[in-house]
């Protein structure tokens, strides 16, 4: 804005953050369903998997349920998201994102399934670049 000093403009940035409200809280669920929405589509082509069955409800095969677990664990872990917002991201509980993560850092003691998971979160990280919820707060 012109005319209008830093500290003017960080009060504006405070007071827009802070006003919230009902549209604040909907535009921040549909971002974080949005950065699940990507992270999904980035284990999908990187595993190979149809996006449709990683977005299913329910249970799925294994494969595609080991594949969901992964995007999770991404979500949480490179887009320093609570495992409640990814939940409500990938349309599951925060407990079932609980024991995604657990499983997915218990599974990393393998170094073949550790170098497969280092590379898909290097792609994330490189894709998603500063496109991290906490930047929504």
């Amino acid at each position: 804005m012109v005319g209008t000093s830093a500290a003017e403009r960080v009060g504006q940035i405070e007071d827009e953050c802070e006003g919230g409200g009902e549209e604040d809280r909907q535009g921040r669920e549909e971002a974080i369903v949005e950065l699940c929405d990507c992270v999904i589509d980035l284990a999908s082509a990187f595993y190979g998997v149809c996006g449709k069955e990683l977005r299913m409800p329910g249970r799925s095969r294994g494969q595609v349920a080991r594949i969901r677990q992964i995007a999770m664990y991404v979500a949480h872990t490179v887009l320093d998201m609570s495992m409640a917002e990814v939940g409500r991201g990938f349309g599951r509980d925060r407990t079932t994102v609980l024991h995604a993560v657990h499983l997915i850092e218990d599974l990393r003691d393998d170094p073949t399934f550790d170098a497969i998971l280092a590379r898909t979160e290097h792609i994330a990280k490189t894709v998603m670049r500063g496109r991290k919820v906490w930047s929504l707060r």
